[in-house]
């Protein structure tokens, strides 16, 4: 029971790695407050979570939107009275090279990967100063926190951002006892990454790598769930890759 008694807001909970994190974190002992721009997939999380006897409620954001975000931090806040650990797990992804890419995509991706990962932050920070701690885990992603990759010039500047702010963020916030670390999760059997390959190409894909398969949402859980509680407590400012080597290779 790694979270007993702490409270933790998941955002992008509905689905792939911040579902894994919600299940997980309330498997630990956490109070789980599910939040996702999708609702029917973030209560579907929450109803999981309560059903097998834990705790959890669903709220509805954009993470983009920073009245929006006020108002998730204030539902879990007036739901359990704290706030213990962040898991910013909201994202999305876009392919296209600079010439391929609109300034209305360019403006979303960095919307929701890099602003609202900044906007979360920025609304739970003075709370975990006045409860004298907490630990956020921003999510960024094994190419862009490491490297760059061809036809993905958004996606890897805005977690190449998520990446330096992070560590700015853990700079600033280690004398109030705020842990801020980085998950950088290599390609991982998530919802978002079948919308953009078949079966076939993401085997493809997964061959590439040391370890030849792609991550498992449980697997990236398991990572944050270490960088959440108290066993990271000297961990600041890190980059944990759980990429199955691909960023070792390069």
């Amino acid at each position: 029971m790694r979270l007993k008694d702490k409270v933790a807001l998941v955002t992008g909970g509905g689905s792939g790695i911040g579902r894994a994190c919600a299940e997980l974190f309330a498997e630990e002992g956490a109070r789980v407050v599910v939040a996702d721009y999708n609702a029917q997939t973030g209560e579907a999380c929450a109803k999981a979570i309560t059903d097998a006897g834990r705790d959890a409620v669903f709220t509805s954001v954009d993470v983009s939107d920073a009245t929006q975000v006020g108002a998730m931090v204030e539902t879990a806040l007036s739901t359990y009275g704290q706030i213990d650990v962040l898991f910013n797990g909201a994202g999305i992804l876009l392919f296209g090279t600079a010439l391929e890419t609109s300034e209305a995509d360019w403006n979303r991706v960095m919307a929701v990967n890099l602003t609202g990962t900044f906007l979360c932050c920025k609304a739970v920070l003075p709370h975990m100063i006045e409860r004298g701690g907490g630990s956020i885990v921003n999510v960024s992603s094994s190419t862009g926190a490491h490297d760059a990759g061809r036809n993905t010039v958004a996606y890897v500047t805005s977690k190449g951002g998520v990446m330096l702010m992070t560590r700015a963020l853990a700079i600033d916030y280690a004398q109030h006892n705020i842990r801020v670390n980085a998950l950088c999760p290599g390609p991982t059997d998530t919802p978002m990454l079948h919308e953009f390959f078949s079966p076939e190409q993401l085997e493809a894909f997964a061959n590439t790598f040391p370890m030849k398969r792609l991550g498992r949402p449980e697997e990236l859980a398991y990572a944050a769930l270490f960088l959440a509680s108290d066993e990271a407590s000297f961990v600041t400012g890190a980059m944990l890759a759980a990429d199955g080597g691909q960023t070792a290779e390069v």
